[in-house]
């Protein structure tokens, strides 16, 4: 009995390591190759995974690191937002409205580090632990874009009142940061985003994806 609950946790610490090891999720088969065990066994293991939020499988079964992995360590996000934050301010100052950088949480989007602008007159309201569906505002469908085409330059995303009634937003993916989802943008009142916001919130996404490797 010992050894062999000794075999599945090494079993699922493997797995979480193999997901780590990737940007784009691995399928059942997959894992089960590289384990060297048989479907039904990595289909436990997932599932057990999957309750703690450890992994989570996309819409084409695909599975990937969750956001689990990062509550396991309780200053995880003070760091993850301290990483972010100078990156952030400069996007918000340079642009004037209101930046922030989003994870994913399962099939939500989370806010995580919002910075706003010291010099506007009016900005919109954001903050940290706002959450909303993947695929409505710009912070989320930049994440899906990436998941769609994880070998191109996914650019950036632009929405316009999909979470508030006269708010547009502009986001970019987090590319290149081992097992973690997420993405960069500004939330600002107005009915369309000014030309360069865009590759602004492109090299923004770029600055902190370096902090965070």
């Amino acid at each position: 009995m010992t050894a062999e609950t000794s075999q599945t946790l090494d079993r699922g610490l493997r797995v979480l390591k193999l997901l780590a090891d990737t940007d784009h999720g691995l399928t059942v088969t997959e894992l089960s190759t590289k384990l060297g065990v048989n479907r039904t066994v990595v289909y436990r293991l997932l599932a057990t995974l999957e309750q703690h939020a450890l992994v989570r499988r996309d819409l084409g079964g695909r599975a990937r690191v969750g956001l689990g992995v990062l509550r396991l360590g309780r200053q995880v996000h003070p760091l993850v937002r301290e990483a972010a934050l100078p990156a952030l301010r400069s996007l918000a100052e340079d642009i004037g409205a209101t930046a922030h950088l989003t994870l994913v949480d399962g099939t939500e989007a989370l806010a995580v580090a919002v910075v706003e602008p010291t010099w506007t007159d009016y900005h919109v309201a954001y903050r940290a632990g706002f959450r909303h569906p993947l695929d409505r505002g710009a912070a989320g469908r930049a994440i899906l874009s990436a998941r769609q085409s994880p070998s191109a330059d996914p650019g950036y995303t632009l929405t316009h009142g999909e979470l508030e009634a006269g708010a547009s937003g502009a986001a970019a993916p987090l590319v290149g940061v081992t097992g973690v989802e997420g993405s960069v943008g500004v939330v600002m009142l107005a009915e369309s985003v000014p030309e360069r916001v865009g590759p602004r919130v492109v090299e923004a996404a770029r600055e902190v994806a370096e902090a965070l490797r």
